[in-house]
């Protein structure tokens, strides 16, 4: 399985990245990044760019793709509706719709958030800007699967690049083990998202939007 990787330098898709190079099912990687990647292996390969709104230059590329694995997302805090859309809706859809043009029908995974409203009419933005960019993913021509992780907790030595969530996890981080205990249908890994991901590209999935169980049912696969 060939697989197209954006966001392989934050906290999630940098696990996903490892359980990829990690798993014989994948046999290639292509990583879209801003920035450098920390890793190097005979499976990967790193495209750089600083436009994430078009891709034009990368159709032959894109042909050749089985899977996406798109980790890339920003918080909603402190940014108006106007930026957080254009950040979430319409680059995710800006790649998506390039993949559907040159490979229809490939797999298109997309690491959404639970709460997710994609009635989007309800009161909380970011919750009706994913649900929003769910709904225009289903209804392309891609087997696209929408994936709706609670609390993720990071990979040892992985962490995220935005500040508000450094100082959460460094709060929550030790009460791991806690939440997992009583809440564990609201939490999991970074790793078992990569590894859900994997297999749901791999064998597919009885439902197009995975909550946390449906994520870490496919991760023990």
């Amino acid at each position: 399985m060939n697989v197209l990787l954006f966001g392989a330098t934050g906290m999630v898709g940098d696990s996903v990245l490892h359980e990829c190079l990690a798993d014989p099912c994948v046999t290639g990687v292509l990583a879209v990044v801003r920035s450098p990647l920390a890793v190097t292996h005979p499976k990967l390969r790193a495209r750089h760019r600083t436009d994430f709104f078009s891709y034009a230059d990368m159709a032959i590329d894109f042909a050749t793709i089985d899977a996406c694995f798109f980790c890339l997302g920003v918080s909603a805090v402190g940014m108006s509706e106007a930026d957080y859309y254009r950040q979430t809706f319409d680059l995710t859809l800006a790649a998506a719709r390039a993949l559907a043009a040159a490979k229809p029908g490939a797999i298109f995974c997309y690491v959404s958030g639970e709460g997710t409203d994609n009635s989007e009419r309800g009161r909380s933005m970011w919750a009706r800007v994913k649900g929003k960019a769910e709904n225009a993913l289903l209804a392309l021509p891609l087997n696209a699967y929408m994936f709706r992780p609670g609390y993720i907790q990071a990979r040892s030595g992985s962490r995220s690049k935005t500040r508000v969530y450094r100082v959460f996890y460094a709060i929550m981080g030790p009460l791991f083990p806690v939440l997992r205990r009583l809440a564990p249908r609201h939490v999991t890994t970074s790793e078992n998202l990569g590894r859900a991901m994997i297999a749901v590209a791999a064998a597919g999935y009885s439902k197009r939007v995975l909550e946390n169980p449906d994520i870490n049912a496919m991760a023990s696969r």
